[in-house]
């Protein structure tokens, strides 16, 4: 087994990473990870582990995330890649729990899951706005995040790695490369890594809208984005021009919109703040008003998300067409599975 990951400047939060990789109940045969061109530390750091971590360093300076994942899965020697990213905190029995299904030779990729690891009432609302929880997910439907994920190296070699050409939304490219030859993917919801959300709204913007464009550059997700600017472009101001003609009673529809496109981030928060089992310990939400600004948080978050895709995803299809990346007809077609 071994586990691969990328990094760049990621010195103030790669011990997360490293401190838990050694704590494993199921140590790794070998740890491989590829520095795009650090500058601020996180080599030192990283040196730092070779005497606790069967850890080796592969500088490849100007590689993207993609690039320097399959940089560093063909150096890896292990049958089984486990890969996970810089800034998470992986649970003790992460390993162990991706590397079990893996004794029925049939399996060839396994799908952990990640949680949020919130540090602030902000960062509380995040997690609950744009991050499914576990009793949401459907185990034959789920695609993996490279967060936590472990697949065979042979399979990954068979649909030619991770898609060098993107630079976001690559490991969902590389899941659909995977389905098609080896679905379905074992779930392993045990294999738990926590990461910080975003703590501001601006880098929230600007995340969404990396992953926006990231789905225009890859073709992904047409449907949904669809949705989005019939409702924001088309819903909205002809509900507004509604009220005006047949009266302001026809605003109650703004509520109803509000409700559908809020009610899953609010059960969110509300199990969050019940406090359940799979959330960290000291959650930020010990008083009545950090309570009341995440709250307030979650409408805010999710119309900025909204309006951050709506920008992004233009801007990827005009790369696309500049540069005439398409993807295989048959991966569409998983997709609308």
């Amino acid at each position: 087994m071994s586990v691969i990951a990328t990094v760049r400047n990621e010195a103030a939060n790669l011990r997360h990473l490293l401190d838990s990789l050694v704590a494993q109940t199921r140590p790794p045969d070998e740890v491989v990870i590829v520095d795009g061109g650090s500058t601020d530390g996180t080599l030192a750091i990283l040196r730092e582990y070779t005497t606790r971590l069967p850890l080796r360093v592969l500088e490849r300076p100007g590689t993207n995330i993609a690039q320097g994942r399959n940089a560093a899965i063909a150096a890896a020697t292990g049958e089984v890649i486990a890969a996970t990213d810089a800034g998470v905190r992986l649970v003790p029995g992460w390993l162990a729990a991706l590397l079990e299904p893996f004794a029925d030779e049939r399996v060839a990729v396994v799908s952990g899951f990640f949680l949020p690891d919130p540090q602030t009432p902000f960062e509380v609302a995040m997690g609950a706005t744009v991050l499914p929880s576990l009793a949401e997910i459907d185990p034959d439907r789920f695609l993996p995040s490279s967060r936590s994920v472990a697949f065979r190296k042979a399979a990954w070699a068979a649909v030619g790695g991770y898609p060098e050409e993107l630079d976001y939304c690559e490991d969902l490219v590389f899941d659909f490369r995977l389905l098609e030859h080896y679905r379905p993917f074992a779930f392993a919801p045990r294999a738990l890594a926590y990461f910080r959300p975003r703590s501001s709204l601006a880098a929230f913007f600007r995340q969404y809208y990396l992953y926006a464009r990231g789905d225009g550059k890859a073709g992904l997700w047409p449907k949904r984005h669809a949705v989005r600017y019939a409702t924001y472009l088309v819903a909205v101001p002809g509900i507004a021009a509604l009220g005006l003609w047949a009266g302001p009673a026809w605003w109650g529809l703004y509520l109803l919109g509000a409700a559908a496109i809020l009610w899953r981030p609010y059960a969110r928060l509300a199990a969050m703040l019940r406090g359940p089992d799979e959330q960290p310990q000291g959650l930020p939400l010990q008083n009545p008003m950090d309570r009341l600004q995440a709250i307030l948080w979650v409408p805010l978050i999710r119309v900025t998300g909204d309006v951050a895709k709506m920008i992004g995803y233009p801007a990827g299809i005009r790369w696309r067409l500049r540069t005439a990346v398409d993807l295989p007809q048959r991966r569409r077609d998983i997709e609308k599975t």
